[in-house]
Parts: structure tokens; sequence; C-alpha cells
């Protein structure tokens, strides 16, 4: 493994002026690891905001296929760095190989899909309404119109995806294709893997001619650097991946400032899992088996993890729980992400095990390491469900909250109480679902992805893909923070009318050179129309 310098990265260069160092701590072991972080200083973050504020123009006049070009070098860089990245994101994190190299794998193939998807074009949202002026009463203007970049992000990086949602991630990446500046305050659970990250980037930028004020990269274990990067005046939205404490925080900072700016906060949610009653009879095993994989996987760390099962009354409903209580008690210990989360997830549970009307059932240690944790649910009814609140509460970690319900009004009242979610599930069939019809609008108006006879973890990297959902799961529903869409975050649409033709965007050429899908006169269309007697005389 190459050696680490620990310093911050601030348009191109790599530097500390700071005294205040922090170490990372290997969860499995709880030592220190040996490179010494220093925490950015007030000095280093305004440097990092005026260099992204001044390199913004240029990085926004780049052609597409530059910035193309630098996803292709972020993702070459990635695979070819892959076994350090891997041997030094284990350490910090505790995750399996398996795992991590999964998640290197998704980094480089998203990052190749964001490439695409700039060359494809139509992401640009690219409209022309010709001119009429003979129409009467009045002529009418030509008026053309596309997407294009707000300005420096500020991208705060997860604890739980420390590649495909961190330095390299779907932040950092979708907002340098849209030709914005990124600034990314590091996670400190994880600053050696970020380190590498943001070196991959910068080597990136450098071969492909980009501004190198375009990306700067600070660490610091405290909130105030994100803080500061928050109320920066250059800094003009903000990306931010994890708990509700946080996402809301920082929604509060940026809506104080003199001039307000988006927080596009993902901040997690319990993802309810329904079970109907045809179904619990029917796949009895499958279910249960289906859902103490999802709960386990990677002990629990995703936002997406199924905190909250229903399941019906009745003996389908109760082979079903015993089915899991028996899986649950024979789940291993694991090791969490940090310590900080290993703290919470243990709290929360102590809580919930001071609750008369649950059924609280464990896994097994297996040792007395005290650096682990292990899988848990809880069993109540519908009506302490109703009553008690304890339902919208995400416990990050292994564990879910399994509700016995016995007809759809208690349904009903359940889902009712719920926040907005990432995500809801039900498993059923078709005729089943048709005979819920109140449950499915219900759960399509709580969440952002609807799945059927699944499990939420798992978040396929595509165009479809929605990753949010009303708050407090997502700070806006609008947006999605996975896939090609969600450069949409980073964008906004400019109006052009009268313009002079030779000084319009390529997009908005009338000739297409770019041969993009674009919406002309309400139709949309490929077509050149250069020569087209749509044009005004």
């Amino acid at each position: 493994m190459s050696g680490l310098n620990g310093k911050q990265l601030i348009a191109g260069k790599w530097q500390s002026a700071g005294v205040d160092a922090f170490q990372a701590i290997c969860p499995v072991s709880g030592r220190e690891l040996a490179t010494k972080f220093f925490e950015a200083t007030e000095f280093e973050i305004d440097l990092a905001a005026t260099s992204a504020s001044k390199a913004f123009p240029a990085l926004a006049n780049t052609t597409i296929e530059q910035r193309a070009a630098l996803l292709d070098r972020i993702a070459a860089g990635l695979d070819a760095r892959g076994e350090e990245l891997v041997e030094r994101c284990m350490l910090e994190t505790a995750y399996s190989e398996q795992r991590v190299r999964g998640e290197l794998l998704r980094t480089i193939s998203q990052t190749k899909l964001f490439g695409e998807m700039l060359r494809e074009g139509s992401w640009v949202e690219a409209k022309i309404d010709h001119a009429e002026p003979q129409r009467v009463p009045f002529p009418k203007p030509d008026i053309r119109s596309m997407l294009q970049p707000i300005g420096p992000i500020v991208v705060i990086g997860a604890s739980n995806f420390p590649l495909a949602i961190s330095v390299a991630g779907t932040d950092t990446c979708t907002a340098l294709a849209a030709g914005c500046p990124v600034i990314v305050k590091a996670h400190p659970a994880h600053p050696g893997t970020c380190e590498m990250a943001a070196e991959v980037i910068r080597v990136s930028a450098d071969l492909t001619g980009i501004h190198p004020g375009a990306f700067s990269f600070l660490q610091g274990p405290s909130h105030s650097v994100g803080g500061r990067l928050v109320e920066h005046p250059e800094v003009k939205a903000v990306a931010f991946t994890g708990s509700l404490e946080g996402g809301r925080a920082l929604m509060d900072l940026a809506s104080r400032r003199p001039a307000p700016i988006p927080v596009y906060a993902e901040m997690g949610s319990v993802n309810p899992v329904v079970v109907l009653p045809d179904a619990a009879a029917s796949r009895t095993q499958q279910i249960a088996h289906g859902f103490v994989s999802s709960l386990t996987l990677a002990m629990g760390q995703f936002c997406t993890n199924p905190g909250l099962l229903l399941v019906p009354d009745g003996n389908a409903g109760d082979q079903l729980i015993e089915l899991i209580k028996e899986a649950i008690k024979a789940a291993p210990a694991g090791t969490m992400l940090h310590a900080g989360i290993q703290r919470a997830f243990e709290v929360g549970l102590d809580l919930r095990q001071q609750t008369d009307s649950a059924d609280l059932v464990h896994g097994t240690h297996g040792d007395s390491d005290i650096r682990t944790v292990t899988p848990a649910i809880s069993i109540i009814e519908a009506e302490v469900a109703v009553s008690d609140g304890q339902i919208n509460q995400e416990l990050f970690g292994p564990f879910a909250t399994i509700v016995r319900w016995k007809n759809q009004t208690d349904l009903a009242k359940v889902i009712d109480q719920l926040t907005g979610q990432l995500t809801a599930t039900v498993h059923a069939d078709v005729d089943e679902m048709l005979r819920y019809p109140d449950l499915i609008w219900q759960l399509r108006n709580k969440a952002g992805r609807m799945i059927v006879n699944g499990f939420p973890t798992g978040v396929e990297v595509c165009h479809a893909m929605h990753h949010g959902g009303p708050y407090p799961a997502a700070s806006d529903p609008h947006f999605t923070s996975i896939g090609p869409t969600s450069i949409k975050r980073f964008v906004r649409p400019v109006s052009y009318q009268d313009y002079p033709k030779n000084l319009l965007p390529l997009e908005l050429n009338d000739g297409n050179p770019l041969g993009i899908m674009r919406q002309v006169d309400g139709q949309y269309t490929r077509q050149n129309f250069e020569n087209s007697n749509h044009l005004a005389k």
C-alpha cells in the first residue's frame, strides 16, 4: 500500500496548515492506524471554496466529451488502484473483502455509466420553440432552454459506502459531469480510503486538462468543517447521505444563509415490508429467509435496511415469525463500521428492551468481543405500534420491528403512522394486491420506491432508479441520490429568447450537431432543423 500524506487536496495541490490531527481506527482491533490526518483550517476551507468558484467558468464551458473523458479516467484510476483501495477500506470499515470488492465494482461501473449519460446528451432537456413572427394578436419569440450547472457543490461523504457514496461516488461524479466544481468533506471513519480516491480524481483531472480548482478534498473529524463549507457564500448546493440529525442540521444552516441553498440529504428510513396473508401461507420459508438475509447483510448498515415487517395474524404469520426468530437467534455477531454507530445501536436496543410490550429476540455473540453486536428483532402488536410511535425511529444496524396485524383496518392504521420512506415492499401475488388497493395507495404515497416480492437492500444503479422519498427519507422527494438522474440536483434551466444563433450552446443549435434527443416545437426528435421551414424567415 502506497503512503498516505494526511493532508488536504486543494486545487490540485496537497497541503496542510492545520495542527489538529486524528487517526483512523480499525473497527475490528480497536487500534489506531498509523497515518495522522489533519483537520482542515478555516483558511483551507475558504481557499477550497474560492478555488472552486474561480474554476466554475472553465469547467462549465468544457465540452461534454472532456467531462466524459474525466469520468472515464476516474473509473480507470479506481480500477488501477483497486487492490490498495480494497485493502485500506477493509482496515477502516471491517467490511468483508467480498463486500468491498463489490462496492468498488459498483463505483467503477456507475462512473462509466455517468460518462455514457453525458455523451447521450438528452439529460440537458434541450427545448426549442421556434419563432412565429406572423402570429396574431402577438408575434411569438424564439425561445430555447436547457439545463446548465449551478456552481460549486459540497459533498459530505457517507459512512456506510466509503467508495460508491463518498469521494469518487455518485454525488461527486454527477456534479463534475454537470460542470460543477466539487469540494468533498471526507468521512473521518475512513480517511485513508478517502485520500486514495481523492488522489485518483486529482490525477484524472490533470490528465484530462480539467481546471485543478474543479476538485478539492478536505478532512476533519469535527462537524465544523462541513458546517463552514455549507455556510460559504461561494457554495451553491450540498449533497449529503447520513442520519436525519445530521441532514437536518445542514438544512438548517443552509436555510439561514443570506442566500439559502438546497441541501440534497438522503437520511434513511425504516423501509416497511408488508406480508399479505396468502403470501405468508404460500411462501413462508422464502420470505423468512429473504427477510433475515436482507436485515443482516453488512450488519444492517444500509439506509434501505428492512427495519419494519408487518405480518398477519394466524397460523401462517405465527410460522413466519418463528422461522425468523430461529434465524435471528442463530445469526452471528458482527463488527459495525465505527464505534459511534455501534454505541448508537446499543443504546437504541437498550431502549427497546425496556418496553414491556415488546418481545425482543437476539442473535448470539459467540465470544465476548466488546466491538461486536448481534442482530435483533422486536415483536409488537399493531395497537402498540400505533400508540408508541417507535416504528418511525430508525435503528441503524441489524434490527427490525415486527408488527402483528389482524385486519385491513389495523394495517391501515400502522401504515398511516409512517413518515416518508425510501422504499416500501409488499409480498403478495397480483390477485391479492387487487384486494388491498387502499394499502397499495398508502404505501405509494409514503415511499420513493415500491418493491413487490423482494427486499429493499440492493439499490440498482440505473436510469429508472429513484433513491429518495418524502421527508424525512430525503430532504426533497423530487430527486434521487443514486443513478444518472441524480445529476438533476446540480443543474438549473436557462431560457434563451431571440438569442443570436451563432452564440447558442451546441445543444440548442438548429442543426443538432450533437445528435441528441430534444423537444422541438412540442415534439421529441433528433431531427436537424437547420434548413427546415419551421424556422422563422
